[in-house]
């Protein structure tokens, strides 16, 4: 909160100067499928403030696009980007509708500058209410949180959750499930905080407030914000995983005297999103980059560098300082990074749906890691990160039971990190070529982040 309020404050004193300068140098974006063979080449020059490489990088990862290469630079008060990007299949980005977007919203000044929409985060939606939970994970606690919404009438609409060393956030978007429309009455807020207070409390300090002050803009940026966590740490490196690439993050963080910037290198595992994650932590850090570039490798990992100065321009003056830069940006990079079964359930959108899968994981003996849910047009479509919690394979047969129990939902095996370099799984999974999608029948987990308790819960209207 302290950091936000001096955001504010500086925002405050040069308001007026900073919207003559946006009014006189208007961001200008270039989208170029001639520059490169293999990649579409994205192009922002913008006025330069803090947040907005951040702003940039946003649009791109909501789109789902891959970053393969890119370079950043600020010179003075002016601003330079440049992406090279294509789609999840490696193509180049041709789609009319999808380059509009791109060059629309990253010419539109108040995606950069949020307050020219006067709003701090996210504004109350009409549309749902927000609830907000983090804390200490342990098994079954979705289940039970999922149940106790599906009792008080709420109909989750979306949701994302995060665990990483053991412990855990969620942004959960309901709506009630008779009306369809954000819940707004203040009693029923209270009593669904109170229903839920009582579930989580005995296991940790619970806490419950409403408001849009302490909502972010962004669902991803906001689950940062809440698993921020300064002693950082990460789980012990996979050796299975140290033969396929870059498993374990390495950050490095030197000074560069000569130029008063503090040098970042950040090589780990390529993934989605990578670059987003990183330069979200730097941002909400109180951090500047300066100049930086990223490219993937060809061994599957991927290298950040990065030059940067705090806000208040200084440089990292201390080692502690400088410890707690790695460790946040360590945390950051692996809290999204879920080993083990990606499952895919998609079928028609029911109210107490979501209860009833988490219910029928909890009761197979499955942990969630991670989750991303998201209900439309009567659809849901869910994907869970599952693990055994004693971190042992999980057997075929517990696939076939889930499957049986769910009934008609259609089940996929997005992702299964047994089906290269390991016969015995792929003959256990039963499935010719099993990769990064396939159908649900085989031994697919071995890691595991114990579920304990929530210690904040939030709810917004």
């Amino acid at each position: 909160m302290a950091l936000m309020a001096a955001a504010a404050a500086r925002m405050d004193d040069h308001d007026e100067y900073a919207k003559l300068v946006r009014g006189m140098n208007p961001p200008r974006v270039v989208i170029d499928n001639d520059a490169s063979d293999d990649a579409t080449v994205i192009r922002v020059d913008s006025v330069n403030s803090h947040g907005t490489l951040l702003a940039v990088v946003q649009v791109i990862a909501d789109l789902n696009l891959v970053i393969r290469k890119a370079y950043f630079s600020s010179d003075g008060s002016w601003f330079m980007d440049v992406f090279n990007v294509t789609d999840r299949d490696g193509n180049k980005v041709v789609d009319a509708p999808t380059i509009s977007y791109i060059q629309k919203t990253l010419e539109a000044d108040d995606w950069y500058y949020p307050e020219a929409r006067n709003t701090v985060g996210i504004v109350p939606s009409e549309e749902y209410t927000s609830i907000e939970l983090t804390g200490t994970d342990r098994p079954g606690l979705l289940s039970e949180v999922c149940a106790v919404l599906a009792v008080m009438g709420c109909a989750v609409q979306s949701a994302e959750l995060w665990t990483h060393n053991t412990r855990v956030a969620a942004v959960v978007h309901v709506t009630d499930a008779e009306s369809g429309g954000a819940i707004e009455d203040a009693g029923r807020i209270a009593d669904i905080s109170a229903r839920l207070g009582n579930l989580l409390r005995g296991q940790s300090d619970v806490r419950a407030g409403g408001g849009a002050g302490s909502l972010a803009q962004h669902k991803e940026r906001r689950l940062h914000q809440m698993m921020f966590d300064d002693r950082g740490g990460h789980a012990a490196p996979d050796a299975e995983a140290d033969a396929a690439g870059p498993a374990r993050t390495e950050v490095s963080v030197t000074a560069c005297a000569e130029r008063g910037y503090t040098a970042v290198v950040v090589r780990c595992r390529d993934r989605p999103k990578l670059l987003f994650d990183t330069v979200c932590t730097i941002t909400d850090m109180e951090y500047v980059v300066h100049h930086g570039t990223v490219s993937a490798e060809p061994s599957g990992g991927a290298y950040q560098e990065y030059y940067i100065r705090h806000v208040d321009g200084h440089a990292v003056r201390c080692e502690a300082e400088r410890q707690r830069l790695v460790r946040c940006l360590e945390a950051a990079i692996e809290r999204r990074t879920a080993e083990g079964l990606e499952l895919e359930v998609r079928t028609g959108d029911r109210a107490g749906l979501l209860s009833d899968i988490t219910r029928i994981f909890r009761e197979n003996g499955l942990t969630i890691r991670r989750a991303e849910i998201s209900s439309s047009g009567g659809k849901a479509v869910d994907t869970f990160y599952l693990s055994d919690p004693q971190g042992h394979p999980v057997e075929a047969k517990t696939i076939e039971a889930i499957r049986a129990q769910v009934g008609e939902a259609t089940l996929r095996v997005k992702n299964n990190p047994f089906a290269v370099g390991d016969d015995a799984a792929r003959k256990d999974a039963g499935v010719a070529g099993a990769g990064t999608t396939a159908f649900i029948f085989g031994n697919l987990f071995k890691f595991y982040r114990p579920f304990q308790s929530f210690s904040l819960v939030k709810l917004y209207s």
